[in-house]
């Protein structure tokens, strides 16, 4: 994903200053203008806009600048009609200046908010790099692109999930979707990205990397309930899609824990990739027994798949209506990974009209033929 060169609230270094200018002038143009009004007009009440604007939008520093200015203001203002004695002109004073103790108060604790605010999205970003590193774009037979939405305000990881384990002769991948959303959810993400990037090299057949993750992540999740009934054994499970794509043959091969199915896209034709028998969710797998067989289809040069989380398809319109993808995904087979992202995410937003109410993860695979050994970053 792009970055702007620029924080997104903060101007260039050398305008910063000057676009403060305006709100310090208007304190200043009050005593200008009342030398010009008659002497029935007076316009001291307008100091208080400059000052709240500050306080709204200023740090406590600059906020301070402009009490003062306003302050200053009022009293050349009185001294101009000589009445800077009288009874109101002092009221109004004292008035200014216990809004202006009462706006630096409240903007001191808006800027500690700011910083604890800064501080808890630094520490998502770093444990968003942690959890859910960048996919490359390239990955033994395939190029790839992906996007991750996370629904909770100020977050960057949500209870969505995915990682690529590169195992001898093969390119594995996760995706999932973890009960629940947000934040709430990170320990269990935690937990299935762990199992998965451990075991993905020690398992030479797909199945016996899902019988071990299923294990792993079941015993995990078992021993980390906090007395909750909401966390116990049975109330926390991941929705999953394991994928292995070799490298020496055209094919790949799915194992599916109650995960939405893939799409695959073949020239013009888009095809979900249902499993008949598919396995229960990660942390379930003591309620049924499984034997974890992979569905194995064909995958060659030029097609593509599209892997996402319940946060595409369940998202609604305006009038309830949810997103299809497969639909959608139809007019665009020839796009290329990077491309065919970002088509699906700008139509999704154009379909709900606004925010997202799910978190959301999708990626999209092509085979690209002819292994190679380079990743591009």
């Amino acid at each position: 994903m792009s970055r702007s060169p620029l924080p997104a609230n903060k101007a260039p270094k050398g305008e910063r200053g000057y676009r403060w200018v305006p709100l310090w002038a208007a304190p200043i143009a009050v005593p200008v203008a009342d030398w010009f009004l008659p002497p029935d007009i007076h316009l001291a009440h307008l100091l208080v806009i400059p000052l709240a604007l500050a306080a709204a939008y200023a740090d406590t520093r600059r906020t301070a600048v402009t009490a003062l200015l306003a302050l200053a203001a009022l009293v050349a203002a009185a001294a101009e009609r000589s009445t800077l004695t009288t009874e109101s002109v002092l009221v109004q004073m004292l008035a200014l200046v216990l809004l202006s103790t009462l706006l630096l108060i409240a903007t001191r604790v808006r800027e500690r908010h700011q910083r604890q605010l800064t501080i808890v999205s630094q520490v998502s970003e770093a444990a968003q790099s942690v959890l859910l590193r960048p996919l490359p774009r390239r990955a033994g037979t395939v190029s790839l692109a992906s996007t991750y939405v996370a629904v909770e305000t100020g977050a960057r990881i949500g209870g969505d999930l995915y990682a690529l384990v590169r195992a001898p002769g093969a390119t594995r991948l996760i995706i999932g979707d973890a009960r629940g959303k947000g934040l709430g959810a990170i320990g269990d993400i935690e937990t299935v990205i762990g199992a998965f990037r451990f075991n993905a090299h020690g398992h030479s057949t797909l199945s016996g990397l899902a019988s071990a993750l299923e294990s792993d992540v079941s015993w995990d999740l078992s021993q980390s309930h906090r007395g909750d009934p909401a966390e116990w054994p049975g109330e926390r499970f991941v929705t999953a899609a394991v994928l292995e794509i070799p490298d020496d043959d055209p094919c790949a091969r799915l194992i599916s824990f109650g995960h939405l199915p893939p799409l695959l896209l073949h020239g013009k034709h888009v095809t979900p990739l249902e499993v008949s028998v598919p396995a229960p969710p990660l942390g379930l797998g003591a309620l049924a027994e499984s034997e974890y067989a992979p569905l194995t289809f064909r995958f060659a040069q030029g097609d593509r798949l599209v892997l996402y989380t319940d946060g595409v398809t369940e998202a609604r319109d305006p009038a309830g209506s949810f997103y299809p993808l497969a639909e959608r995904v139809t007019a665009w087979t020839d796009q290329r990974p990077d491309a065919l992202v970002r088509r699906i995410g700008a139509d999704l937003r154009a379909h709900t009209g606004g925010p997202l109410a799910d978190d959301m993860a999708l990626i999209v695979l092509q085979h690209e033929g002819a292994h190679t050994r380079a990743w591009i970053s």
